[in-house]
């Protein structure tokens, strides 16, 4: 699963800031490669005018052709982001290469047409120099509620960084002479989040953090932020923006992987550019986990892990009890049994009467790998989300040109998109991407009771997740927004879909211009279970219960959080089952069995029902007969009728 590694850039500053100069080791010399936001757009300007109109034309392609949510979009959102593409295109053939306007304003346009639909999967991605760069200022700001009032503060300050005063809890009042709350919204009203808790969050984040794969570069060299210290004294900083090359995404370009996406790059990259400013320890632990050396900077009860930038594993203690609390930072994986198999190693050696999954500000990655984790945490069968393309002849094109062979096979969907040239009909048939037999391949392996909790910033394969979750009935779904990020799709690239159709010779993709891309939603997802058909897209995964962020939570290591987390869990107790003896005997299997907080067990041989037995005192011992040669043994545990847990022994 690993990518490239960290190629340390060149320094541009002749006199960088002290900051820079003093940032962890670990980093230090990458951020030395940071620049000041003029030096950096010095000679940015790349594109000819014949770049920019096969840009808007390959454009038109994705969005008219490709895009599974522009039905739901134009009428949810009012918008028609396919007439303004064509509105852009028929003004550019009167512009020459002198009358054409600055590239900037062509980025800008481009990316508000396709920020206009609200989808964190279909974007614009600008071209060199700007696609693997952030723009950031040395610190983070976070919201919380106190009483009925919203506050920000500054959480985070990046190692090397001082101001007087300036330091992690200081309240953020005015943002370069506007109030705080008012930039938020309008940084938020420029970005593309499904509902009003997603577009609130983004327009926070991007205050000091901005992928500019996604995000242009800000307008002004540097903000002033008004803040009141701890003291209490109301003090002003201004700060430059600096441009860096981001960390390098460890995930590779292979196909597999491609088509089995769900990713919010915009929160991805963001993820990357904290570890980079803020968490320094967390590119040691890498570094160390790639040179198989033991892991520095373990916090207490903190269980090393071989993927510090996926997972942090710990014990926490709470008024309520003492929990398991894995963070799963991302989905974004190559390989999905890889991600699986830690996660279960972790959550094995955490405690067992109660697991907290946090899975807040988690973009997505690999479908797979979210669905397939579902499993590990319930005695229930995995159901896979559905998916749909919508009916057009290219996606037909595409799903007809993949049918029946290995690897990717999108030969389920073709019957009823052909059926769509007679039905009319919007969308085609729905069918799992995630193979059921993978999302059940190795069934349950946490017994005790599970809470996730959520936040506006989890989207696409961890919108899939969190409604897998629920619609399952794991645990209870704890948000500190009223709903997820709302991101219900599998996206695909232009370069996959170029890939596709690549000895084609009436294909509509053409290779596009000094690094740019686009992306779009290819797939809708729609729930399972009680919320059957459903979709995730704009709509997301409402909590079971509400917690608003405190300043505890944002400055103590969410405390609070965590103890309304316990007091959830302090009350579902732990069920399970197991085989504490097998062996054969006189032609038949004689199982000795122990559960915890079950009545029945029924016994499944080889996937044949064998036996049916109540518990006394939570053991039983039985005799099963013609069963000495089997080879595995699958235990399901009922209380009163219910079914609360299985588990899977190989005899063999």
């Amino acid at each position: 699963m690993k990518g490239r590694r960290i190629t340390m850039p060149e320094p541009v500053h002749e006199n960088p800031p002290e900051f820079l100069r003093n940032a962890a080791e670990p980093v230090r010399d990458h951020l030395l490669g940071a620049a000041p936001l003029p030096a950096f757009l010095h000679g940015a300007d790349q594109l000819s005018l014949e770049d920019r109109r096969l840009l808007v034309d390959q454009a038109l392609v994705l969005l008219e052709q490709n895009y599974v949510h522009l039905p739901l979009k134009t009428a949810m959102h009012a918008v028609n982001p396919v007439q303004r593409l064509r509105l852009l295109r028929r003004r550019m053939e009167r512009q020459t290469p002198q009358t054409m306007p600055r590239e900037w304003l062509f980025h800008a346009e481009m990316s508000e047409i396709f920020h206009s639909v609200r989808d964190l999967h279909t974007n614009y991605l600008l071209p060199d120099p700007f696609n693997d760069k952030i723009a950031f200022l040395p610190f983070l700001v976070e919201s919380c509620t106190e009483g009925d009032r919203t506050r920000f503060l500054v959480t985070h300050v990046a190692s090397g960084f001082s101001a007087p005063g300036f330091e992690p809890g200081v309240e953020i009042t005015h943002w370069s002479g506007i109030p705080i709350l008012d930039a938020v919204d309008l940084n938020a009203a420029r970005f593309a989040g499904s509902n009003t808790a997603a577009r609130r969050s983004r327009g926070v984040q991007s205050l000091t953090v901005r992928p500019l794969v996604i995000h242009l570069p800000p307008l002004e060299e540097w903000v002033t932020v008004s803040y009141i210290d701890l003291a209490g004294t109301a003090r002003e900083l201004r700060q430059s923006w600096q441009i860096v090359e981001n960390l390098p995404s460890f995930v590779s370009a292979d196909r597999d992987t491609a088509v089995s996406q769900g990713l919010d790059l915009d929160g991805d990259e963001t993820q990357r550019a904290k570890v980079l400013l803020f968490a320094p320890r967390v590119v040691a632990q890498e570094r160390a986990a790639e040179a198989d050396e033991s892991l520095p900077d373990l916090g207490a009860g903190e269980i090393a892990t071989s993927m510090p930038k996926v997972f942090r594993a710990r014990a926490v203690t709470t008024p309520s009890g003492t929990f398991g609390h894995i963070r799963i930072f991302t989905f974004n994986v190559s390989s999905p049994g890889t991600f699986v198999a830690e996660f279960v190693r972790l959550i094995r050696q955490l405690p067992q009467g109660g697991l907290i999954v946090d899975v807040r500000d988690n973009g997505g990655g690999h479908i797979h790998a979210a669905e397939f984790t579902l499993q590990t945490l319930t005695p229930r069968r995995i159901a896979p989300e559905p998916v749909q393309f919508v009916n057009t002849p290219l996606n037909l094109r595409i799903c007809r040109r993949f049918q029946g062979g290995p690897g990717l096979d999108l030969g389920p969907w073709v019957p009823s998109m052909e059926q769509a040239v007679e039905t009319g009909s919007v969308y085609s048939g729905a069918f799992p991407i995630s193979p059921e037999n993978g999302a059940n391949a190795i069934g349950q392996q946490y017994f005790g009771p599970v809470v996730l909790i959520t936040n506006a910033r989890c989207y696409s394969a961890t919108d899939i997740f969190a409604a897998g979750f629920q619609d399952h009935g794991i645990g209870p779904v704890l948000g500190t927004d009223e709903n997820t990020g709302a991101g219900g799709a599998n996206v695909w690239t232009h370069d996959l879909l170029s890939e596709f159709l690549a000895d084609d010779p009436g294909t509509p993709y053409t290779p596009l211009p000094k690094g740019a891309g686009m992306r779009v939603s290819i797939r809708r997802t729609l729930r399972v279970g009680p919320n059957s058909g459903t979709p995730v897209e704009d709509l997301g995964v409402v909590p079971d219960e509400l917690h608003r962020m405190t300043r505890r939570d944002l400055l103590e290591g969410n405390t609070d959080l965590l103890d309304h987390a316990g007091r959830l869990l302090q009350g579902l107790p732990p069920h399970a089952v197991t085989i504490t003896e097998a062996a054969p005997a006189d032609g038949a299997l004689h199982l000795k069995l122990a559960a915890e907080n079950v009545d029945r067990v029924d016994v499944y041989l080889d996937q044949r029902p064998r036996a049916s037995v109540d518990l006394t005192g939570g053991q039983a011992d039985l005799m099963v007969q013609g069963a000495a040669s089997a080879h595995t043994a699958h235990l399901e545990g009922f209380e009163v009728g219910r079914l609360v847990a299985s588990m899977t022994r190989d005899l063999s």
